[in-house]
Order: C-alpha cells, then structure tokens, then sequence
C-alpha cells in the first residue's frame, strides 16, 4: 500500500513539472530546416501567418464560395511510371488555348491572343520528321513542303523544325524546386467563372434568370488550383505564398515542404475569399523578394520558380506592359522563372502573352478543375524545368528568306535570316511523335536556288553552349506532297488560327468602330489566301493594335455572313485534311468551324 502511495505522488510531481514546461515554438529556420537541438525533431509546422485582418476592410474569410461549401479535394492518385521513350520538346508561352474555346462555349467572341500558335500545337502530337537517333540534349530535325493555299490557290513554301530530345522518360528528374504562388484575390476573382467581371461597368451580359443556376466563382476554382499543384511537391522542396489585392501579403514563409504541415496549408488555401483592387506589381514584388537569400540557390540543385494565379485585368499599380514585363525579364535573368496560371473566361491573354515572352516563362488557363488537375498529373515536372535556352537558328539561303514564323511566342522577333525562341521545355512522346514538337516557318521563295544551310545555336539550363548544323534542300516536291504527317498538320493548325485571329480581331473592331470599313477582310482573304491578321500580312481593314485595355469586358459572340461562308470553305478543307493526317483529335476544331459557320 506505502509503495502504491509513493508512486502515486511520483507520478503526480513529474505531471505537474512536465506541464509547468514550456517549449518552445517549432518553426524553420532561414533555410527552411527545424532544428531542434541535436536530436531530429519530426514534427511539421503550420506556417500559415495570413489573416483576414490584413485585407482593406477586413473582409472574412468562409469556407463556402456562392453558398456552396468546399470539399477538399481527394489524395493525388500515383502517376504511372515513366516510359522508357525519349522526351522531346515544347516551346516556352501558352500551353493551351483553353480560353478561346471557354469564350466561345459560354457565347463570347473571343479576342485574337486567345489562340496562339504555339498554345494549339500544344494541344497536339506531331511527327518531327527525325530521320537519325538523337544523343544529345537537343536535336532538331527538318521537313519542307509546298502547300496550296485553300482559298487563293497560290503555293506556299513551308519548312517545320522538329524538336526531338535524347534524354529518355525514364531518365527525366527535375530538380528540386523553390517555389512561390503568388495568388490574385482581387475582387474581379469573385466573379462567375463564366461570366466577364468589367461587364457591370459596361455592356453587361445577363447569362441567365434561373436563380438554381450558378457557377463557381474564379476564387474557389483558383483555390483548389493551387492546391492540385502543391500535391505535386516533394519533401525537399521549398513552398511559399504571397496574395495580392490592392497590396501584397505574405501568406506563407518559403519553407520545405518535409517541414510544413502541408494538409492544413490546403485548409488555410482553401478558405481565401476575394477582395480589393488587382495591383499585379505588387504581388509580382512581393513574390521576388520572397526568395531572398534563395535567389542565388546552385542552379544545378535547385530551380527559382513563380506559379502566378490571376485573371489578369490589373488596375492599380504599375499595370504598363513595359513595366511588367522588365521585372519579368530581370527575374528571368537572374534565373527566376515565372508561370501564369489563367483563370475565368475573362482571363486577360493579351496581357499575359506579352509577359511570357520572357526567358523560361509559360502559361495555362484553367477552363475545367478536372482538366487542370490531369495537365498537371501529367505535366507538373515539365512545366517548371525549362532545359533550352536562347535558341537560335540562322537560314543562310539565296533563293528563300523567313517570311513567318508559327508555333513561338517570339514569332514577331525573326527576320529574313533568323528564328529566334527563349525556352524550350520537355513534352511527352507518344508512338514516336512529341506533344507540341514543332516550329513552322513560311518561306518566301526569291530565286530557284533550292539550298538552305541552317545553322542551330543554344545553351542549356547550365549555361553550356551547343548547336548544330545542317543542309538541306527545298527539292521541287509536288504541291501538296507532304513528307510527313507532322508538317502537314502543322501547316493546317496554322491556317486554322489565322483565320479565327482574323475574325476575332475584326468581330472587335466592328464593335468599336460600327462605321463602314475600307474594304471587307474576308473578301480579301478569298483574293491573298489565309495570312496572320499582323503586320506585314495585314490589310488596311485592320488598324493596328485593335486591343489594348486590360480589363476586358465582353463581346457577344457573332458570325458575319463573310466569316460564315469562309468557316464553310475552310471546314471542307479541314476535314478533307484531317482524313488524310489520321488525327482524331482534330474532330474538335472541325466540330467548332461548323458550328461557327451556323451562327
């Protein structure tokens, strides 16, 4: 009984001591590590320092969007392995053309940026034309063909770059990432994702009157964005937040992951609602210095990347392009690299375009939380490790110059002599063709001299310089003799999105300026064949630059009786050359060109 007595009041003095302790607070360390004292400590931090006292007016904080609440979403599933095919490449810019074809379905007319080059080849598997086994990083392959325009008939000269790859799939790691969202909670990020959020100060568009039906707002689909994208992180990886409105905020240190309680950093995520002005200079700034001691991290270890959430409609701070895109380009060199991640059907392309033209930059939209989610399962890794740099090739010819080049964001860099590309990312294969694998110039024939001598130069993420070089002969192929499925197909993407940017531009201009033009466009196209609606191709129907507001409000989508006969023509023509590519995937444009031509 004396001993059950003694270790009673034992127990009762150690209890007491080990609650009159107290230890103190985990957190990291500058470097993102907990240190403890010499023995590991396990436990993992949330970090989350953000509060809604810091918006302008203290707006709150719920997790419910629209009187809806919010799951959170389900455990990311197991990529399959990689496959032991080689990678091929992609260039940096769009990724997709999401937003042009969410205009169209939501009954908007899109604007000409919306469809890029480049963000439709994407869409896209293309045969590179690779006649020889690649062993190195980067190794570019060549086809020419010669293509009858469908509406002029003339002959048209075309030369496409492959962009193959010797580094296998099963072989691809990227490196460990320090990485900042900067995410928009600006008040047009409260609007109906499939509605425009400047149409209340203008044009508004009703959608509709049933009170049953309402959309998720840009908010919570960019919430829940950013959460499918921290899921694809690894232990050793750092992880911050900055938000921004009128102001910026610091959210989330730049901490690793391994030391972050990173299930209640998607609660915290997930409860942030909109407020306030869109000052994208502010969230920009405040992203940078984010890295701080991390922007000289060894390059060969770690890759400096921001993911960048916004509708992109900035109307405070320094919202110029001029003005952006230098602090993009002093990132870029200082090897910080951005993404923008485009969100509601309002997202401002023309604006972002622009900025991705700097070094190692890229953008997506985000038209659907599940298509998202699957880019992502599937393209994470890609995505943040640009490995070309600085590509640059020189035709050296006499009989043929570049008269335009198609599937790059610096497409309006290249000249007579050289094709320009900042960045080159890898892009899966699939039975042998590269997912967006292709650069296609249009060649102005001057002389019969059929010889071309391209001269390939580049460096790699390290610095290290390479290139290649390469004769070629445009040889008197038959029009419309492709050598390639690839070529061909790139030459009818390029076609088809002239034509959409031609009746985008010009359904925008008949809005602004109803007054009879100079001539109509389409007719013109019937006389020149299908051309960019940019200078030097464009005709004086289209001043130049139509747009220019980033805040941008809505157009009901329109299809004049010229663009409808055209969308007839050109859809005859496109399915004809779909049969012969053998490309399914291609009924979704064929699908959209006839529903235009209904309109």
């Amino acid at each position: 009984m004396k001993i059950n007595k003694l270790l009673a009041a034992f127990c009762l003095t150690a209890l007491l001591f080990v609650t009159s302790c107290q230890l103190p607070p985990v957190t990291p360390d500058e470097n993102g590590e907990i240190n403890g004292g010499s023995e590991e400590i396990t436990s993992k931090t949330d970090d989350w320092i953000f509060s809604p006292s810091q918006y302008n007016d203290g707006g709150n904080f719920s997790k419910t969007m629209g009187g809806q609440s919010i799951p959170m979403p389900m455990a990311m599933e197991a990529m399959a392995p990689p496959s032991g095919a080689n990678l091929g490449f992609s260039v940096g810019g769009a990724k997709d053309v999401g937003n042009f074809r969410e205009n169209i379905e939501q009954g908007y007319l899109p604007i000409p940026t919306d469809i890029t080059y480049e963000g439709l080849f994407y869409g896209y598997f293309f045969d590179t034309g690779a006649q020889e086994k690649c062993e190195k990083l980067f190794c570019p392959s060549y086809s020419t063909a010669v293509s009858t325009d469908p509406f002029s008939k003339e002959e048209k000269y075309f030369l496409s770059v492959g962009l193959n790859s010797g580094i296998k799939e099963s072989d691809f790691q990227r490196k460990k990432l320090n990485l900042v969202v900067v995410l928009d909670i600006s008040g047009s990020m409260g609007s109906p994702f499939d509605q425009y959020y400047y149409d209340r100060f203008g044009n508004y568009v009703e959608k509709s009157d049933d009170p049953f039906e309402s959309s998720k707002s840009k908010m919570e689909i960019a919430n829940r964005a950013v959460v499918d994208l921290v899921g694809h992180l690894e232990d050793e990886d750092r992880f911050g937040i900055v938000l921004f409105d009128d102001s910026a905020y610091l959210a989330k240190p730049l901490a690793k992951v391994k030391n972050t309680d990173m299930e209640a950093i998607k609660e915290h995520v997930l409860e942030i609602t909109d407020q306030g002005g869109t000052n994208m200079e502010a969230g920009m700034e405040e992203g940078t210095n984010l890295f701080g001691e991390f922007e000289d991290a060894n390059p060969e270890e770690y890759e400096n990347r921001i993911i960048f959430i916004t509708d992109a409609m900035p109307n405070t701070g320094d919202d110029s392009e001029e003005g952006l895109v230098g602090m993009f380009k002093n990132n870029a060199e200082n090897g910080l690299y951005t993404t923008f991640v485009g969100v509601g059907v309002d997202f401002n392309t023309e604006l972002v375009e622009a900025l991705t033209k700097t070094k190692g930059a890229n953008y997506y939209s985000v038209h659907s939380e599940k298509e998202f989610k699957e880019t992502m399962d599937e393209g994470f890794d890609y995505m943040v490790t640009p490995l070309v740099f600085d590509l640059k090739m020189e035709l050296e010819a006499d009989g043929y110059e570049i008269e335009k080049v198609y599937g790059s964001p610096e497409a309006d860099e290249a000249t007579g002599e050289i094709m320009y590309v900042n960045t080159l990312f890898p892009s899966k294969t699939e039975e042998g063709q590269v997912k967006g694998g292709l650069v296609l110039l249009q060649l102005k024939k001057t002389s019969e001299s059929g010889k071309l001598n391209l001269k390939v130069s580049y460096e790699d993420r390290n610095g290290k310089k390479d290139g290649d070089e390469k004769e070629i002969t445009f040889t008197d192929r038959q029009p419309d003799n492709y050598p390639n499925t690839g070529i061909r197909k790139g030459i009818l993407l390029s076609r088809y999105a002239s034509l959409m940017q031609a009746w985008a531009m010009e359904g925008h201009e008949n809005q602004r300026r109803p007054e009879p033009r100079p001539m109509p466009c389409p007719i013109i196209y019937m006389e020149r064949g299908i051309y960019p609606p940019e200078p030097p191709f464009m005709p004086p129907c289209f001043p130049y630059p139509v747009l220019g507001e980033w805040e941008r409000q809505s157009v009901e989508l329109s299809v004049d009786e010229n663009y409808s006969d055209l969308f007839k023509e050109f859809a005859a023509h496109f399915k004809a050359e779909a049969s012969a590519i053998g490309d399914d995937t291609l009924e979704q444009e064929l699908d959209l060109l006839e529903d235009l031509a209904e309109e």
